[in-house]
């Protein structure tokens, strides 16, 4: 195999670059070591979490019995790894798409296997960057002078694919023992690099967001992209060596597939976004849905919106879903920082068919109060706000991967530069807002939402339009791209 730090979709990296990439995946060898000869036996097991609403089933590097043997006709894997929240929920949108579609949905997370380098690679990785997610929303300094840069040019640029490839080196040997003629979707690179370093034959590299960055690069991959604004950087390599034209990326490498999204979301678009339009016309309170990511960052700001809605909450115009995730601790300070918010609300912890039944009940039902959910579970941590995107009127996130969501949606500060291009490019289809860089400018658009005939019939009208032209059809097309790799 043609050493994919070297050169990069015909261009050439540097011998100071290169040596930099080899000098980082010597830098984790030392420190975690190099499995590449150990045994690394694969098995399939059940995923109690999203088994039974996706049908997934893990894949686990231990010894044992699995409750299944692989599916080398239907199966495919969903690669990925816990860094946030956003590649876990594009996960879970391919699994959707890949059960709807008659497929067997595998669950392989690289940030899973304590036992292997490859998780100790990517834990220590993680655990950085989530560290300097923590500090940006701290520090304004940090983040202008640092986090704003590396994720904006940092992760641009071409030398830094060099490295991430040269890493994934030490990631491949979990898909030792796994079938190698079993598609492999990868929602955040890393697992598509170590598929295509284990030879895997057919691999798709899911990009996530809407900012090009060679970061996200997988060559020997089927690269799938959401925008076509993405895809005219990403066929070029836009910027990833500064203003030099680098040789583009192959027809057949790049595919542009729209947005990555659930089949029970998109299947549900027509009936949700008339109910949205229902309540709003027959007076009801209006619901927010507010998710606190990966991270745990921001907790700022919502507080901003739970004080400003608290009044409107207790006479009837407004609700709130207040998702934690599995960071408990967000929610108790929340508690302690805002007076009357105990007295209005009902926490949902930890009882995951009570999570589900609200969700399901609240679609057709009245809702009024606080509702919060915090789920330690990590699938269900994520999941929890799948399921309450189907009853909120409104949802309030960063523009991350829940950008790309059909929805309604009232984008709050970034974290990251890259993440600003998924505002802009929701704004521009019509599905959400502007990114709302101040707490000022987020409650002046909660006010409109709240006040006008306008802004959330227009978003509706236009999900429903969105639709219509498959914007939202992503997971079902990288589904079939990846079982289609095997038919060539």
């Amino acid at each position: 195999m043609q050493d994919k730090s070297k050169i990069i979709f015909g261009n050439v990296i540097s011998d100071g670059d290169y040596r930099k990439a080899a000098k980082s995946k010597a830098k984790y060898a030392r420190k975690f070591g190099d499995d590449t000869g150990a045994p690394h036996p694969a098995i399939v097991v059940e995923n109690p979490h999203i088994g039974p609403l996706l049908g997934v089933r893990d894949i686990r590097i231990q010894d044992g019995q699995g409750d299944a043997p692989f599916d080398t006709e239907k199966g495919v894997i969903v690669g990925n790894i816990r860094m946030g929240f956003g590649h876990y929920r594009i996960s879970m949108a391919m699994a959707s798409a890949a059960r709807a579609l008659g497929y067997q949905p595998y669950w392989m997370d690289l940030n899973s296997y304590p036992d292997t380098t490859c998780t100790k690679v990517i834990g220590a990785q993680n655990d950085l960057y989530s560290l300097g997610s923590r500090i940006s929303q701290k520090s304004k300094l940090f983040n202008k002078l640092v986090w704003e840069p590396m994720n904006y040019e940092g992760f641009r640029k071409l030398s830094y694919n060099s490295s991430d490839q040269k890493n994934a080196e030490l990631m491949a040997p979990v898909f030792q023992n796994v079938p190698k003629e079993i598609p492999v979707i990868g929602t955040h690179v890393w697992p598509a690099q170590a598929a295509i370093h284990a030879g895997m034959k057919y691999v798709v590299n899911a990009i996530p967001d809407n900012w090009p960055m060679a970061l996200h690069l997988a060559e020997g991959s089927v690269h799938t992209i959401q925008t076509h604004f993405a895809y005219q950087g990403y066929r070029v390599l836009n910027g990833m060596r500064g203003d030099e034209v680098l040789k583009p990326m192959p027809e057949d490498s790049l595919i542009y597939t729209g947005h990555y999204i659930d089949d029970e979301l998109v299947a549900n678009i027509e009936s949700d976004c008339a109910a949205r339009m229902a309540r709003k016309e027959q007076g009801k309170p209006m619901r927010f849905l507010l998710t606190i990511g990966g991270a745990g960052a921001q907790k700022e700001i919502f507080a901003a919106i739970i004080h400003y809605l608290l009044p409107m909450i207790e006479g009837g115009k407004a609700a709130l879903y207040v998702n934690v995730g599995d960071y408990r601790n967000v929610w108790d300070e929340l508690v302690r920082e805002i007076p009357g918010l105990p007295g209005v609300s009902t926490e949902h912890f930890e009882d995951w068919a009570e999570t589900q039944k609200f969700a399901g009940e609240a679609i057709t039902g009245d809702v009024n109060g606080v509702h919060a959910f915090y789920h330690g579970n990590i699938f269900q941590a994520v999941y929890a706000t799948n399921l309450l995107m189907r009853s909120c009127d409104v949802l309030v996130t960063k523009p991350s991967e829940l950008a790309f969501y059909p929805v309604p949606k009232l984008f709050i500060r970034r974290i990251g530069g890259h993440e600003q291009w998924g505002a802009v490019h929701s704004a521009e289809i019509g599905d959400g807002t502007l990114e709302c860089r101040d707490i000022p400018h987020t409650l002046q658009m909660i006010e409109l939402f709240m006040t006008d005939g306008v802004t959330l019939r227009d978003m509706c009208n236009n999900i429903v339009r969105n639709k219509a032209m498959g914007i939202y059809d992503g997971a079902y097309k990288v589904v079939e791209i990846a079982m289609g790799l095997k038919n060539k």
